[in-house]
């Protein structure tokens, strides 16, 4: 199912009531003063005869202003128009609202689809990249928890026990390429080593044995 754009409007003719009561309530009309016929409304704001009669029956329905045939339209409540503007104001700020929130919405799916284009291309490239160079490094850090430390690679037998090859060590700001056997583990060392899938496991195991 396509999703359509929605598009919150409201009519002209609810517009054109709203401004009336507006200039109502900024005292440009005055109760009591007669205002433009249908005609003229609707010539002022470029709008059908039939969509300014509607505006003024939404007034006339508020007892805002007066119409009568022939004698054009008479304020009648200030009161009223205010009420009118005020809460027309409060459904235009709900529109504003839902208007801001389906923008939202779009920018967060564009935003998404971005991240899933990126996420998608990046696993590519993994996968391409292990598979032309199956020496892409594990990694493990020493802690406390481990019994070897202060020990060396050679001591421990670490191939041996893992089947997995330590390329290099990373100590504070240093990193040792290609330690050798003689190399020793120390807390907060990062171990990268390299092996099949499987070493990875056997690697935890072995200077985590509890």
């Amino acid at each position: 199912m396509e999703n359509k754009k929605v598009q919150v409007k409201q009519p002209k003719y609810q517009k054109i009531a709203a401004d009336i009561a507006s200039r109502i309530v900024e005292k440009k009309y005055l109760v009591g003063e007669k205002i433009y016929a249908r005609s003229s409304l609707a010539s002022q704001y470029g709008v059908s005869s039939e969509t300014a009669r509607r505006a003024i029956a939404v007034l006339q329905d508020l007892e805002i202003v007066e119409a009568t045939k022939g004698s054009g339209v008479m304020i009648k409540s200030y009161e009223k128009a205010a009420q009118f503007v005020h809460q027309f104001l409060e459904v235009q700020s709900v529109y504003q609202v839902q208007l801001e929130m389906l923008e939202s919405i779009k920018r967060q799916k564009n935003e998404l689809e971005v991240l899933q284009e990126t996420t998608e291309r990046l696993v590519s490239r993994t996968e391409r990249f292990k598979s032309v160079n199956p020496f892409v490094p594990f990694q493990v850090e020493l802690n406390e928890d481990t019994p070897y430390l202060s020990q060396s690679i050679g001591t421990i037998n670490f191939w041996q026990n893992t089947m997995a090859t330590i390329v290099g060590i990373r100590r504070g700001d240093e990193l040792i390429i290609s330690p050798g056997p003689y190399a020793t583990f120390e807390q907060g060392d990062m171990i990268y080593f390299i092996g099949n899938d499987e070493c990875i496991d056997r690697v935890q195991k072995f200077l985590y044995p509890k």
